[in-house]
């Protein structure tokens, strides 16, 4: 008895151990990579148009004039349209990732799978929102900075041959004063102001049966028209566009940082944002623990 007593109580145990050294968040973030390999490909091909373009267009039309002024403007104006574009295709990939991250799985039904092994539902749904909110603006930033590199070598060689002050260019484009703008961008927009815009789609993700961009997007399009019709206001449309392009001060397209970030800590719609954000989630958790496949 006393044998069987100690093997039982030491079996849990074990087990438990077993299942914390799986790192089953680690490991959910990784499959989440695995499986989506548009969050890495969009920005990888995006950066290639980007060079590609810098290459023939922007190099191409420097060499051609003779205004040196001219040809230092054409060398350095790209590198800011590189940061945008590639930027503005995380945040669509974001977007798309989150509506179908919930969804695919009971599409699929490989959600009857994943619900077999010792991962709790809050630990996929947060798995999948750490995606969308850290991982795949976090690439972006890694893929922008390789490309911004590349942009510059290419750049100095043109500077260096073309008789042009290397210390003006050095002025004009400075790496490590982009990367810090471009890190600040990152993490004042698109981790904490979209996270409620990302947690929104998981839960629609999450309980769509169906078509669930659709249903995503087609709340706030009814809101809107319903309020125009009966109120003649567009309240609901300036929030949108509040939530979307931020503060009445703060240019999210402006990468120089010139509204500090005490001040955006100071914005209301912020923490009111991240508290949506955490209900969304908290609703998703839930949701998904009832769900079964399509």
């Amino acid at each position: 008895m006393n044998t069987q007593s100690s093997t039982s109580s030491v079996e849990p145990q074990a087990a438990t151990s077993a299942i914390a050294t799986t790192q089953p968040f680690y490991w959910s973030v990784r499959r989440e990579l695995w499986e989506y390999r548009s969050i890495y490909i969009a920005p990888l091909a995006v950066a290639g148009a980007t060079l590609l373009g810098f290459l023939f267009a922007t190099i191409g039309r420097s060499l051609s004039t003779r205004d040196l002024t001219q040809r230092m403007n054409f060398l350095t104006e790209p590198f800011s349209f590189a940061t945008a574009v590639i930027m503005g295709t995380m945040f669509i990939v974001s977007i798309f990732y989150s509506v179908e991250a919930l969804y695919s799985e009971r599409r699929d039904r490989s959600i009857l799978f994943w619900k077999s092994l010792p991962v709790s539902d809050a630990t996929t749904v947060l798995s999948k929102a750490g995606v969308a909110i850290l991982a795949i603006p976090f690439v972006g930033f890694v893929i922008t900075v390789l490309t911004q590199l590349t942009m510059l070598a290419l750049a100095a060689f043109v500077v260096t041959g073309s008789g042009m002050s290397m210390a003006e260019f050095w002025s004009k484009v400075s790496l490590p004063r982009m990367t810090a703008m471009q890190l600040y961008h990152l993490f004042t927009v698109h981790v904490l102001w979209y996270a409620p815009i990302y947690c929104w789609l998981l839960l629609v993700s999450g309980w769509a049966r169906r078509a669930p961009f659709l249903w995503a997007v087609m709340p706030g399009i009814v809101i809107a028209v319903l309020e125009k019709i009966v109120f003649r206001s567009k309240h609901f449309v300036l929030f949108l566009k509040y939530r979307i392009r931020g503060p009445e001060h703060y240019d999210f397209s402006d990468y120089t940082m010139h509204y500090g970030f005490g001040n955006f800590l100071r914005e209301p719609g912020l923490w009111l944002g991240l508290v949506v954000a955490a209900v969304f989630l908290f609703a998703a958790v839930k949701l998904r623990r009832y769900q079964q496949p399509i």
